[in-house]
């Protein structure tokens, strides 16, 4: 009787041990290590991270003004996106962004409003850095809304773009894609307000 309860329990541990093998063994073939988790979990988030600085921000058509006659910017400065929102808060459209890297070169937060100067190209001397498509929101021409930066020839500066919407990189403007910005130049009429915070 001792002996058959010993061979049971052998009995009993080679089918328990089967059975582990044979999850482990589904495990391996079903699905990806840990390593292959990992690599495929960090080209997701490269992919994320990815911003096509000439192409518009959203796969999505910009919103018509015409029919958000309310409408206005909202600068989130931490977040370092433009909100495009309609006179009951909604966002209609979000633009990556660069905004001042602060000290002497913060973007200046408050309310403001699209003032009449606005050109397809400018470039700064000083700074060594130009822009296409701006408009202005402050001081008349000194802070505005534009492209990613380029050099004197109208240039883009790739290493400068490829801060868009992941840090402050700015001299105090609001840096936006090519194509957000060329959208804004276009059709962000005078008067409409802007908001910084």
């Amino acid at each position: 009787m001792r002996r058959f309860r010993q061979l049971l329990v052998v009995v009993a541990l080679i089918i328990v041990a089967a059975v582990g093998v044979n999850r482990v063994f589904q495990k391996m073939t079903a699905s990806p290590s840990t390593s292959q988790r990992t690599t495929q979990t960090t080209k997701k988030t490269a992919k994320a991270d990815t911003i096509n600085w000439r192409q518009p921000s959203e796969s999505k058509p910009y919103p018509n003004l015409n029919k958000y006659p309310n409408a206005w910017l909202d600068v989130n400065t931490s977040k370092q996106r433009v909100y495009v929102r309609d006179g009951n808060n909604k966002v209609l459209y979000t633009m990556y962004c660069s905004t001042g890297t602060g000290k002497e070169n913060k973007t200046p937060h408050g309310t403001y409003a699209i003032q009449a100067e606005r050109g397809k190209f400018f470039y700064n001397q000083s700074s060594g850095e130009g822009a296409k498509y701006w408009v202005s929101w402050k001081d008349h021409g000194i802070y505005l809304f534009h492209s990613v930066p380029t050099d004197k020839n109208g240039n883009y500066i790739k290493s400068e773009a490829e801060e868009l919407g992941k840090t402050a990189a700015s001299h105090g403007c609001v840096r936006l894609s090519v194509a957000d910005a060329k959208w804004v130049y276009n059709n962000v009429p005078y008067g409409m307000k802007v908001v910084i915070h």
